[in-house]
């Protein structure tokens, strides 16, 4: 931009106010400085900007395309200072949040739906991503709080439990009564009775549905997995745990999923929960945050509004 911004200052005023004196009034400077200005700026663009009449002034075409993306620009100006305000005032900022997608639509949600509410003015950006992801932006300073797994070490950063989650395996009866028939196993009155046994037979010659090798929660299983001598043969993976429920649902195989998210499906017998080879341990789930953070206030907020509920 060649020409000085307090020129297309002067010309936005007079476009707007429609009138050289009224311009002069809002800027506090003289009729000639306003006419002066709006001179060398046509003289500059080597075109008509207003048309001069006995009520004031009115754009041509030509000032009406100027005046349409200089005001654009001052919108965005006067958006920058109220920001910029907001932030000054009332603490106002900008909360970057890494998140699973199955935790941010199970667990994140209900956190922020209050905190909006209280908070409108706040930037919120979310990056649904793998908790190893997560972590790793956390880091390297590019998120402000991450919702995951208990990580194993924490690097500096803080931990605030929220609650504690149950791995199980889950499959729909139609599902489960045919992979016993492939199995020449009697299937009617069989599922009520499916023992930890059954379960490691029916893991390893089923189809095994488990999100993909990135995700914590897939490492953590095939940890398990490995520890207990158990090798499932054919394994079907998924990038979020809201396919494995659906998968399940439609009888694709036996899907790992986090007991709380399919509560409505288990109850409603939709699914059905088989019992675990062995045991497997719960884990706990809560946000991660450096407390170097200069919004460090605001993220304690978001975390205990719902904690203190």
């Amino acid at each position: 931009m060649n020409q000085n911004l307090s020129l297309y200052r002067i010309f936005y005023a007079a476009a707007l106010a429609g009138n050289i004196s009224k311009a002069a009034d809002e800027l506090f400077i003289s009729q000639p400085a306003i006419s002066q200005s709006i001179k060398k700026l046509e003289q500059s663009l080597d075109t008509p900007l207003f048309i001069r009449n006995s009520r004031g002034v009115q754009l041509t075409e030509d000032g009406e395309l100027l005046f349409a993306h200089v005001k654009s620009a001052f919108q965005a100006l006067d958006a920058g200072e109220r920001q910029l305000r907001l932030r000054r005032e009332l603490g106002v900022g900008h909360l970057r949040i890494g998140v699973s997608s199955t935790l941010c639509k199970y667990v994140l949600l209900p956190y922020l739906s209050d905190f909006v509410r209280l908070h409108p003015h706040v930037q919120i950006t979310i990056a649904c991503q793998s908790t190893n992801h997560t972590l790793q932006m956390l880091a390297h300073e590019d998120l402000d709080l991450g919702l995951t797994g208990r990580p194993e070490s924490l690097h500096g950063m803080e931990f605030c439990p929220v609650r504690r989650i149950q791995d199980v395996f889950v499959a729909s009866g139609e599902y489960l009564e045919h992979l016993l028939l492939f199995l020449g196993q009697n299937a009617p009155g069989r599922l009520s009775e499916l023992s930890s046994s059954d379960s490691a037979f029916l893991l390893k010659s089923g189809t095994l549905m488990l999100l993909d090798k990135e995700n914590l929660t897939r490492q953590y299983l095939d940890q398990y997995f490995k520890e207990r001598q158990l090798f499932p043969e054919n394994i079907l993976e998924a990038t979020s745990m809201d396919l494995l429920i659906d998968f399940a649902k439609i009888g694709l195989g036996i899907a790992c999923v986090i007991r709380e998210f399919v509560e409505n499906e288990l109850e409603e017998k939709k699914l059905l929960e088989l019992p675990a080879p062995f045991p497997i341990a719960s884990r706990e789930i809560g946000f991660v945050f450096s407390p170097r953070q200069t919004n460090v206030d605001m993220i304690h907020e978001l975390i205990h509004q719902k904690v203190s509920k």
